[in-house]
């Protein structure tokens, strides 16, 4: 084995475990979500973070350098197309879960500020000398953007 075919299987196997530990990171995130356990993964974003960004840096260098790709044995090759592919069914399933844990939350959001605008409307009238009184001056923020 030449060292340039060495560099790249360690490469390939780098990247292939790489892939293997995300996406059974994300598969843990996913099934926390669905069994609306969300903070339970709350203290290993930053891992989950970390690893993504290393997956994103070495999938750039392979695809900025398909030697190294090339130079690695079949069999590492298609065991990394095999992972990745994996990879992206758990991500897309991933993010079909974090976006409706997104649209719940924001609706509770919404409903909390509607009822907090609607009961502070409440008690406002007239005053003694037939003027209308003003509401509570206080601004319920709620941002339809975020």
């Amino acid at each position: 084995m030449t060292s340039k075919t060495a560099m790249g299987s360690a490469d390939v196997r780098r990247l292939l475990t790489l892939t293997e530990r995300l996406t059974e990171r994300l598969q843990i995130e996913t099934a926390a979500i669905a069994r609306h356990r969300a903070h339970d993964i709350s203290s290993g974003i930053g891992q989950t973070q970390e690893m993504a960004n290393q997956y994103r840096r070495e999938s750039a260098q392979l695809k900025a350098d398909p030697s190294i790709l090339a130079a690695a044995p079949a069999s590492e090759r298609m065991a990394l197309i095999r992972a990745t592919e994996t990879f992206e069914a758990v991500l897309a399933a991933h993010a079909r879960a974090v976006d409706a844990a997104r649209i719940v939350s924001e609706g509770l959001v919404q409903t909390i500020a509607q009822e907090v605008a609607a009961a502070r409307a409440m008690g406002t009238g007239y005053g003694a000398g037939g003027h209308a009184m003003t509401g509570d001056g206080r601004a319920v923020t709620l941002n339809r953007t975020a």
